[in-house]
């Protein structure tokens, strides 16, 4: 019986074998204890000391302790269906990244096929002496890998995973008697250390890093379990055990083997002997057996993550071809073993054994191993700081370790080997780009931090509520329903707010909250948050839904800040074109917001769209004081703007004859103390008295201005009401300034 692939991501039902919790264990302590123990363990003693090869078990677990941690963590958070790590980085990190860094994963597990039966080659050298007497040529041990991975896919596609578990227990019962005999024994006299080196006495010994960068593989096997989550009954009770208690159990050996080692042999013949266990077994046959069963163990279990790995891939349509997405997910049988992937994984494990050499494959290995691991972390990390509900592991570890793990993933990347770490990072931005093109539409990386942003904004939104502010700056509420026929009001509220402040613009629906309302205020939204995000600005845009202006004036101007900080501006806009009514609600809209002491904004705009964005002409008058800091604080916030590049302030003050002296050294000291691109020859001070037109005298000044801001005050406004506003008929866009609140320029 033959299982089709699904379209799209897929969670098949199927429990596979229905393995229970011992699979998990022996596969990833098997992996554990393997080839790099039993090969390479003794140059690592031998280059670094008793302390250095410690310390390289320390920060290898400072890695696998929080990945495990978070593997077993987020596996209980909801079902692992087949696939293993990549299920679990796929489903929390979606299809397209979770792509790319199965891929990097896969690769790593089927190049980790090869790296194991290269070292299982390695198991040969005892006999490599009567090979090369009775034959005749050199050994190459590739006549030894090559005939060895052959048979192991053949027994894998035969049998499948029913086999290799069986297999498990074997191999796992021997290399518990090899590191039994290791342990008893102590080693000819000749070879021990008349005491133990603590730190390497070796004339020049390689460098730690390299040195970490070969071993680091010994530790990565803990996660080999996780590939048969597919095949398991209980997933959730399962992997978090048998890794956590393999983990455990395999930093434990490493530091008795690599103290048994210090005692037992000098730095040189450590160096030097890569199977120095066996000189050192009460038997020393046994450790060629154990690694050979190590190694083959090791093997297997890569062999049947792999192509799991794969078959998930394909099944979740990752792969850019469709054909071989097809071709990979096909599972045969009930237990839906995947053939063909194990084909592919096959093709390039031989590749990989043909090139032979254990210390380079090691550091393919290990870096696409750190790639996978720092993405685990990294999930696990996100997921206690973002706090989502449906986020409900049963098993729980600490944000920090988590962040632990994926940043010491990125910097002993970068400390191991920065030319493999740079490929390593290039090839999976590489898929991560062909798949993202492949999968249209698709934006996991927003969905990775949405919940990420919600938690930040509400620390930061609490935390900002509770400081006064130490400096002021623009937090501009702009309400209108004439938002579709014109641009001019959003553009001056996102300059306004670009960098200084923030900005929010509601447009306004009139009438009351019913459904058909409510649908179109969606709708609108939509259409918003479009238009701002094809502008790049940083406005926060809504509908609402009010029976009328005043209403909806109401209802914004006692809204909280959406920034965490108070709202402490009103903008209203009209254009000369618009009906009497409109003037009417800007009236009642400015009258309002002076109840909660904001400041007033009214642009008046026509046709001219601020023109050629060169000039700012400002009014100050010896009446509106009061308004004289706020205005020529936003002329600064305007110049700041790309858009404003290259302008000029023009700053006049109207004052009556008595007052200029002192006023123009008021001037002049509040631009140079409050560090304002205004020039002095842009100050110009104009003497008033009654004689004076100041209306005629606005106009004749400024007619030619791309923005003209002038105060009002509450009396006139009150007083005169629209006609406040309609005030300088031939300059072109106005804005009227109203400060309630006092601004120091410092």
């Amino acid at each position: 019986m033959t299982q089709q692939p699904h379209g799209g991501p897929s969670e098949p039902s199927s429990h596979g074998h229905g393995f229970g919790t011992a699979p998990v264990f022996l596969a990833s302590i098997s992996t554990i204890l393997g080839a790099v123990m039993f090969l390479r363990f003794g140059y690592a003693v031998g280059h670094t000391g008793l302390a250095g090869a410690v310390l390289i078990i320390v920060l290898g677990h400072m890695v696998t302790v929080p990945t495990a941690l978070a593997i077993a963590e987020i596996a209980t958070n909801r079902r692992v269906e087949g696939g293993g790590e990549y299920f679990i980085i796929s489903r929390s990190f979606g299809t397209t990244i979770g792509g790319a860094i199965g891929i990097s994963l896969y690769l790593s597990q089927a190049i980790s096929v090869a790296f194991y039966m290269i070292a299982f080659a390695e198991s040969f050298q005892p006999v490599v002496p009567l090979f090369e007497a009775q034959v005749g040529i050199p050994f190459d041990p590739r006549f030894v890998s090559l005939p060895a991975t052959l048979l192991l896919v053949l027994v894998v596609l035969r049998r499948g995973a029913d086999l290799g578990v069986k297999m498990l227990w074997v191999v796992a019962s021997i290399l518990g008697l090899s590191l039994a005999m290791f342990f008893a024994g102590s080693g000819p006299e000749e070879i021990r250390p008349e005491s133990v080196a603590v730190l390497s006495d070796l004339q020049n010994p390689d460098a730690f890093m390299l040195v970490f960068a070969i071993v680091f593989p010994a530790f990565t096997g803990m996660t080999a379990g996780v590939g048969l989550s597919g095949d398991l009954a209980q997933p959730r009770k399962s992997i978090p055990l048998g890794i956590m208690s393999a983990t455990f159990a395999g930093m434990f050996v490493y530091v008795l083997v690599v103290a048994k080692l210090a005692t037992s042999a000098n730095a040189q013949a450590l160096a030097d002997d890569y199977l120095i266990m066996s000189r050192i077994a009460a038997w020393g046959p046994i450790i060629p057996i154990g690694l050979a069963c190590a190694t083959i163990s090791s093997a297997i279990g890569s062999i049947l993550v792999a192509p799991r790995t794969l078959q998930a891939l394909g099944v979740d349509e990752v792969v850019p071809q469709p054909g071989l997405n097809r071709f990979v997910a096909v599972g045969v049988g009930d237990a839906n073993e995947p053939r063909n992937a194990t084909l592919v994984t096959s093709a390039i494990a031989f590749v990989f054994v043909v090139l032979g050499n254990v210390d380079m494959v090691a550091r393919i290995v290990s870096m696409f191993f750190m790639v996978t691991y720092g993405a685990l972390c990294a999930i696990s990390f996100l997921e206690h700081f973002a706090a989502r509900p449906s986020y409900r592991p049963s098993f729980r570890s600490k944000w920090y370790l988590s962040l632990l793990g994926a940043v010491m993933c990125l910097v002993l990347m970068l400390q191991m080997d920065l030319l493999f770490a740079v490929g390593a990072i290039a090839v999976m931005a590489g898929i991560y780009s062909v798949i993202r093109r492949s999968r249209q539409g698709s934006n996991d990386l927003a969905q990775i931090f949405q919940g990420v942003m919600t938690q930040a904004t509400r620390y930061l939104q609490i935390r900002l509520q509770k400081m006064p502010p130490d400096d002021w700056r623009p937090s501009v509420i702009l309400i209108t329903p004439r938002t579709f026929d014109r641009s001019s009001p959003v553009q001056l509220l996102e300059w306004l707010c670009n960098r200084y402040g923030f900005g929010t613009y509601f447009h306004h629906i009139q009438g009351r909250l019913a459904e058909e309302n409510y649908e179109q205020s969606r709708e609108v939204r939509e259409r918003l948050i479009q238009s701002m995000s094809e502008r790049r600005g940083a406005i926060y845009m809504d509908a609402m839904i009010s029976p009328s202006m005043t209403s909806a004036l109401a209802q914004s101007l006692q809204m909280p800040g959406v920034s965490g900080m108070a709202n402490n501006t009103l903008l209203m806009e009209f254009s000369r074109s618009d009906p009497p009514a409109v003037l009417d609600d800007i009236v009642d809209g400015m009258l309002m917001a002076g109840v909660p002491r904001m400041n007033r904004l009214v642009l008046r705009h026509g046709e001219n769209f601020f023109g050629t964005r060169k000039s700012i002409h400002v009014w100050l008058t010896w009446h509106d004081t009061r308004n004289a800091n706020l205005m020529i604080l936003l002329s600064y916030i305007l110049l700041g703007h790309r858009d404003w590049h290259g302008a000029e302030v023009m700053l006049f003050a109207a004052y009556p004859r008595p007052e200029i002296r002192e006023r123009a050294d008021e001037l002049q000291e509040m631009i140079s103390e409050g560090r304002l691109l205004i020039a002095e020859k842009n100050v110009i001070i104009i003497p008033t008295d009654d004689s004076i037109d100041y209306e005629r005298l606005v106009q004749a000044r400024s007619s030619d201005a791309d923005l003209v801001m002038v105060g009002f005050t509450d009396v006139n406004l009150r007083h005169k009401r629209g006609k406040a506003f309609e005030r300088f008929p031939e300059l072109r866009d106005v804005l009227f300034v109203s400060a309630e609140e006092r601004i120091f320029i410092d």
